[in-house]
């Protein structure tokens, strides 16, 4: 059964938050994951500019800190968005990162933004899964030694909440991997948009693309692959948004599987700012829970279940599925502990609870 280590929100002059952390991640085992010389990825999520409910910066400089202890060489990353926004490229992505307090002179580590200056940048790993074939990676995360994933554990609305699992599977691909899991089919042109610059024609890899006053799209030798998405400066080359939500969260599933894969990993979550969506939104809704603690373990899976199990305890009913009734958040840890990515089943040990 795995350990899933938790401390709530009290604190005294002795003991605070930040003081509880650093006893997690010393319970948790983090001296036996990373070692002197790793690089090692410091997975978190930025916030969208104008949202504000994303883990304070204060954390992560601990988490830093702990690392660089053991010798090892962290870096602090996410991979780009495939909707256009603040994140949707390296350049806009760090200077979000900054102005919502990840600065390297903050948080003591640098940022890298995963794959790449447009998220293309990606390794292809096999997984063989029931949905995915062959996990699109951002290079950076699949290239490291080892991981610490930050997740700030909310709401979701195609996925029920968001947790580890979806800050690993759907955070970590690339912008192709991104548009794999939330699309059955291969981008549009939004015609509106188009400028007929010709960039989407010149990089995509299987010349599906002609402009002809707009854009057009052979889809006969269309791959799906994403790349227009990541080259168009104007919105006009966008995903189609047509896969369920049961579908999403289980390909999101197993592009965590395929990014943990021979690699190793532990995962904090903080149950806090519980908001009702992403944190993908330039906004964000006030908290549909109060701020419950922080939580620690090696699987992801027993950190989702206790993650949720505490929220749905402290609140007495669904919050999730009040605010997204046609999501099932079920679907995802079902079948991550069916694919083997982790157990449903844990023993809670609490740390430094006051």
């Amino acid at each position: 059964m795995a350990k899933v280590f938790f401390t709530n929100m009290m604190t005294t002059p002795e003991m605070g938050l930040l003081k509880k952390l650093q006893l997690l991640l010393k319970k948790v085992g983090m001296e036996k994951i990373i070692k002197k010389d790793e690089l090692v990825a410091v997975k978190i999520h930025f916030g969208e500019y104008g949202n504000l409910a994303f883990i304070r910066p204060n954390y992560v400089r601990i988490v830093v800190d702990q690392i660089k202890k053991f010798g090892a060489k962290p870096f602090v990353t996410d991979a780009n968005t495939l909707y256009k926004g603040s994140r949707s490229n390296a350049v806009d992505h760090i200077q979000t990162a900054y102005l919502n307090g990840f600065a390297p002179e903050t948080i003591g580590a640098p940022v890298i933004i995963a794959d790449g200056l447009r998220g293309s940048d990606e390794i292809k790993v096999p997984i063989n899964g029931e949905y995915v074939k062959e996990a699109k990676i951002s290079s950076a995360i699949a290239l490291a030694d080892a991981m610490v994933v930050l997740t700030h554990f909310k709401g979701h609305e195609q996925t029920g909440f968001g947790g580890t699992i979806k800050n690993v599977g759907m955070g970590s691909a690339s912008r192709s991997g991104k548009l794999e899991q939330h699309s059955n089919s291969k981008p549009i042109v939004k015609e509106v948009n188009c400028v007929a610059c010709g960039m989407c024609e010149r990089h995509c890899p299987v010349g599906a693309i002609t402009i002809e006053g707009v854009a057009r799209i052979d889809y006969d030798i269309c791959i799906g692959c994403g790349q227009c998405i990541a080259m168009c400066n104007y919105g006009a080359m966008v995903p189609k948004w047509d896969s369920s939500t049961e579908l999403l969260s289980k390909k999101m599933v197993e592009y965590a599987k395929a990014t943990l894969m021979n690699k190793k990993a532990i995962f904090v979550s903080f149950i806090t700012n519980v908001s009702p969506d992403c944190d993908c939104w330039s906004i964000n809704k006030p908290p549909v829970a109060p701020d419950v603690g922080i939580a620690a373990s090696t699987d992801p899976v027993a950190l989702d279940q206790a993650c949720m199990d505490l929220v749905l305890e402290t609140v007495g009913h669904d919050p999730f599925l009040e605010v997204h009734p046609d999501v099932s958040w079920k679907t995802q840890l079902e079948y991550a502990e069916k694919v083997g990515l982790g157990s449903r089943k844990y023993e809670l040990v609490k740390v430094a609870v006051l």
